[in-house]
Formats: C-alpha cells, sequence, structure tokens
C-alpha cells in the first residue's frame, strides 16, 4: 500500500474499534435475528499510529467524516458479519492511504499566443456570422 499504511496495518488496527447491529433492508427473518452491520471507529486523534504531520493531513482530507477526532465507517453489504469486517477493514485502510498521499502541486502554466489567436479569431467569426443575421436599417446606407 501507499505511504507505508502496509507496515503499520497491525498498529492501525489494534487502535480499531468494532460494533456490530443489526442491518437494514431486505432480509426477511434473518436482518431480525443477526447482527451482520460492523462499524468501524477509529480515533484519530489519540492514534499512535500517525505522526502529526499526518494527522494534520488526515484531518484535513477526513473533515467531513469525522466527528470530535473520530473517524466512523460501516458495512452492511453481506449476510456475513465476518465479510462485512474484512471489507470494511480494506475500506478504512484504502481511504487513511489515499488521505495520507502526497499530491503533486500544480504548476501555473501562461496560455500560448497560438491559442489566443485561436480564440480571437473564433470570436471575430461569430460576431461576423450574427452581424449577418440583423435587419438592414435605413441609417445603414
Amino acid at each position: 500500500m501507499i505511504n507505508g499504511i502496509k507496515f503499520r496495518k497491525d498498529q492501525l488496527l489494534s487502535e480499531v474499534q468494532f460494533e456490530t447491529s443489526r442491518s437494514s433492508g431486505k432480509g426477511g427473518q434473518h436482518v431480525n435475528k443477526t447482527e451482520t452491520r460492523v462499524t468501524l471507529v477509529f480515533d484519530l486523534n489519540n492514534s499512535m499510529a500517525f505522526t502529526n504531520v499526518e494527522k494534520e493531513r488526515l484531518h484535513v482530507f477526513l473533515k467531513n467524516r469525522l466527528a470530535h477526532g473520530i473517524l466512523r465507517m460501516s458495512c452492511q453489504e453481506t449476510r456475513s458479519q465476518l465479510k462485512n469486517k474484512e471489507i470494511i477493514i480494506e475500506r478504512f485502510l484504502e481511504l487513511l492511504a489515499e488521505g495520507l498521499r502526497v499530491r503533486k502541486q500544480r504548476k501555473p502554466t501562461k496560455v500560448p499566443k497560438s491559442k489566443i489567436e485561436e480564440r480571437l479569431k473564433a470570436k471575430r467569426f461569430n460576431k461576423e456570422k450574427k452581424s449577418g443575421r440583423q435587419k438592414i436599417r435605413k441609417d445603414d446606407y
């Protein structure tokens, strides 16, 4: 994985808590009596797996997903609690890897003269085309 998440996997998973609950939706009696939804709870503020710089980067990336520094993710895709747990762990690790990925800084570039001239030529063409559609007035003679 990216940025050493693979090496921190064991440490991250030791800091994660899992909650189970009954899933919603279709499934009949099975849904009503089994707790297959798995919710992953991760406290980013108290995590020992990340440096302060990495925590700040993750806070910015996850700002809409964090509530008081705690990340909650849930999965209820399958009827198996174990499969849902595996799915949510994979999503969690991918999310953290994406948040820690350093993006390239965009270098602003200047618009080439040929493109500016091409745009102005197109504008002139449209101007002439539309001016040809106007009614002829007596003042124009």
